[in-house]
C-alpha cells in the first residue's frame, strides 16, 4: 500500500512516548512493505529523510505548532484550542499532499496541528482514514483527563464543549486503534468514531529483548527506577512519598531518569532521599534499564498506554505501577509486577518492600516480565498495523458501495 502516515509529533521534536511511537510504526510499515510519506509539522516548510524515511514537514497549520513553548499568551492557547477542532488551512494542506502523494490510506498518529480537518479532507478525497489514539487530547483539551489534580469522570462540561468539532470530524475515520482497550473504550463511549471499526494494537518493544530474566542483586542497594517527565501527571512525587517513608531502609535506592518543568521539577523531587538518589536528566532507555532492578510508573492520570512498562519487560525488570488506565492493562499482578491505588504512596512502599525483600517473588516477577514481551514484539505488532489499513481500506469500499445501492433504490 502506498500510505501518507501524518504526525502531530515525529522525530526529533518533542520529547515523551509520542514521537518515539510514530516512529516506530512508521518503521514497521515500511518493513511491511509499504511506501511510505510521513507529514508533520514545524517551522518551515521541508523535505528531508529522517532514519531512512520521507518526511515533509510543513510550516504550522495552527497560529503555532510548539503548544509546549514557554511564554505562550493565554490568548494564544485559547486560539489554538478552537482551530484544532476544525482548521481550514489544514484542511486544505492536507488535500494538497493527498493530491501530490496519491495515497491509498491516510493514517493519522496523534493528530494535534494535523487537525481533525484532515479526515474530512481526506473523505473529500476518496481516500480511506486510519487513527492511532495516543492521548485523550480528542476528548480534553488539557489531552489528560484532570482539573484541579482530579481525574475527570465523567468528563466535565468544559472539555465535552470545547471538542465538539473534534467529535464531529471524527466521523470521517474508517478505522481506529488504541494501544489499549481502555482508551478506544473511552472515545465510543463519548460517541466518537462511529463509522469506524476497531481494534487494539500494543506498542512495540524496540530493541533486543533480554536473552534471560534478572537475578536478585547480592553486592548493593536494590535499585529503584523512575522515567519520564517529571509533570505531577507522572506521579513522581508519589513515589518520592514512597520513598520518604522507606528512608530508613539502606538496602533500597533510587534512579531517577527524565526532566521537567522549572520549580515543578523542585516539587516532584524534594521528597527523594539524596543520599541514595541518583538523578540522571533525560536517558535513553537502553542506558537506563540495565542499571535498576525494577520500574515504579506512578501515574496519577490515565495513561493511554505507557511505553516505558513494555521497554522494562523487555529487559527483565518488572513493574509496579498504578492501578488506572493502560498501566492497569499492561501490568498483570503477580506475573511481572504490582497494581497499587492511583496516588497510594504507603501502599506502593508495601510493594516495594514486598518485591525488594523476597528474592524469590522478584525473580519470579522477572521471568513473567520478561514472557510477557511477547504481544509486543516487533513482526507481530507490524502485521496488526497492516491489517488495520486494509481494515480501513475495506470499511471505506463497503460504505462507497452502501451509498452507491442507496441512491439506486432512491
Amino acid at each position: 500500500m502506498r500510505i501518507l502516515m501524518a504526525c502531530g509529533a515525529f522525530p526529533p521534536h518533542f520529547e515523551g512516548g509520542a514521537p518515539v511511537s510514530a516512529l516506530l510504526v512508521a518503521r514497521m510499515l515500511v518493513g511491511e512493505g509499504h511506501e511510505l510519506r510521513i507529514m508533520t509539522v514545524g517551522d518551515e516548510d521541508v523535505r528531508e529523510t529522517y532514519e531512512g524515511l520521507e518526511v515533509h514537514r510543513v510550516p504550522t497549520l495552527n497560529i503555532d505548532w510548539n503548544y509546549w513553548k514557554p511564554g505562550r499568551p493565554v490568548w494564544k492557547k485559547g486560539v489554538w484550542h478552537i482551530l484544532e477542532n476544525g482548521n481550514p488551512r489544514a484542511h486544505a494542506a492536507m488535500r494538497r499532499e493527498i493530491a501530490e502523494y496519491r495515497p491509498d490510506v491516510l493514517l493519522t498518529d496523534s493528530i494535534e496541528n494535523i487537525n481533525v480537518a484532515s479526515w474530512a479532507a481526506a473523505r473529500s478525497m476518496g481516500v480511506p482514514v486510519a487513527h492511532t489514539l495516543r492521548n485523550a487530547f480528542l476528548l480534553c483539551w488539557r489531552s489528560v483527563m484532570q482539573k484541579n489534580g482530579r481525574n475527570c469522570d465523567p468528563r466535565c462540561v468544559s472539555c465535552m464543549v470545547s471538542s465538539l468539532g473534534k467529535r464531529f470530524f471524527s466521523r470521517y475515520v474508517d478505522a481506529v486503534c488504541g494501544e489499549t482497550q481502555g482508551v478506544i473504550e473511552r472515545h465510543v463511549d463519548e460517541g466518537y468514531f462511529p463509522q469506524a471499526a476497531t481494534r487494539c494494537i500494543p506498542g512495540v518493544i524496540d530493541g533486543e529483548i533480554a536473552s534471560a530474566p534478572r537475578s536478585m542483586p547480592r553486592d548493593r542497594p536494590f535499585r529503584i527506577g523512575f522515567i519520564g517527565v517529571h509533570r505531577p501527571f507522572k506521579g513522581l512525587d508519589v513515589l518520592g512519598r514512597a520513598a520518604r517513608r522507606l528512608e530508613g531502609d539502606p538496602s533500597v535506592e533510587y534512579v531517577i531518569a527524565g526532566t521537567g518543568k522549572p520549580g515543578e521539577e523542585d516539587i516532584q523531587r524534594q521528597d527523594f532521599p539524596r543520599e541514595r538518589t541518583r538523578f540522571l536528566g533525560w536517558s535513553q532507555p537502553e542506558e537506563f534499564f540495565p542499571q535498576i532492578d525494577l520500574l515504579v510508573f506512578p501515574s496519577v492520570g490515565r495513561e493511554a498506554f505507557g511505553r516505558v512498562a513494555i521497554e522494562a519487560f523487555g529487559h527483565g525488570v518488572p513493574v509496579i505501577g498504578s492501578d488506572l488506565g493502560g498501566i492497569a492493562e499492561t501490568i498483570r499482578p503477580g506475573d511481572n509486577g504490582f497494581l497499587f491505588p492511583v496516588a497510594d504512596d504507603a501502599a506502593l512502599a508495601e510493594c516495594i518492600t514486598r518485591v525488594a525483600g523476597d528474592q524469590v517473588l522478584y525473580e519470579t516477577l522477572s521471568r513473567g516480565a520478561l514472557a510477557s514481551t511477547d504481544a509486543y514484539r516487533w513482526d507481530r505488532v507490524a502485521s496488526q498495523y497492516t491489517e488495520l489499513l486494509r481494515l480501513a481500506v475495506n470499511q471505506a469500499s463497503a460504505r462507497r458501495g452502501s451509498g452507491e445501492r442507496e441512491g439506486l433504490a432512491s
